[in-house]
């Protein structure tokens, strides 16, 4: 049985070779976890998908420049990681007061979440999952993302921190510290 990156290797030399439909496959095969990391740092569904359509773009650019010796997974997330943090670099705030109507009411204003803290009973344990969700929240950006990558994108933390430029220890430790900060969280 071949493992994923023999598989993507394969995928790699046949497209390499010629056959289009091998980059076809690699991009349905991590289409969707791309996107969703994506997702986790621009938080907007249609600027995610347009940094993701220019993550797929710049592989395709790049894939004669590819060192086959490297993972292929880990170097599309570095890809994804560097576009994402280019488009927040770039992207421009604007005020909500450009939002307002003739008659000065604001709609996104007025409809913004309130971050008053939720009644005690909505923390039933029958809500586990939105519990972890507000509790990763409370996580710094870096503990936040080492959890994401290595539980919900499967990658094992030395590829995570090949990703993310660090030494494997580090990304050990930001895992090891962000599980002990969940748990204070969330008890």
């Amino acid at each position: 049985m071949a493992t994923f990156e023999e598989g993507d290797k394969k995928l790699i030399s046949q497209y390499l070779a010629g056959d289009l439909e091998s980059l076809e496959i690699l991009i349905q095969k991590y289409l969707k976890s791309i996107y969703g990391f994506v997702y986790r740092y621009i938080g907007n569904p249609a600027d995610a998908e347009d940094v993701t359509q220019e993550v797929f773009f710049k592989v395709w650019k790049s894939f004669k420049k590819f060192d086959q010796k490297r993972n292929f997974k880990t170097w599309l997330y570095s890809i994804a990681k560097n576009a994402s943090i280019d488009y927040l670099r770039k992207k421009k705030n604007i005020p909500l007061s450009k939002f307002e109507n003739e008659e000065g009411d604001n709609s996104i204003a007025d409809n913004l979440a309130d971050l008053a803290p939720l009644a005690p009973e909505l923390f039933d344990r029958e809500n586990l999952a939105e519990e972890l969700n507000q509790a990763m929240e409370k996580l710094s950006s870096a503990c936040r993302e080492v959890i994401y990558l290595h539980y919900h994108d499967e990658l094992d933390l030395a590829e995570i921190a090949e990703i993310l430029g660090e030494s494997v220890n580090t990304t050990k430790s930001r895992h090891r510290r962000a599980l002990v900060e969940l748990r204070k969280i969330i008890e």
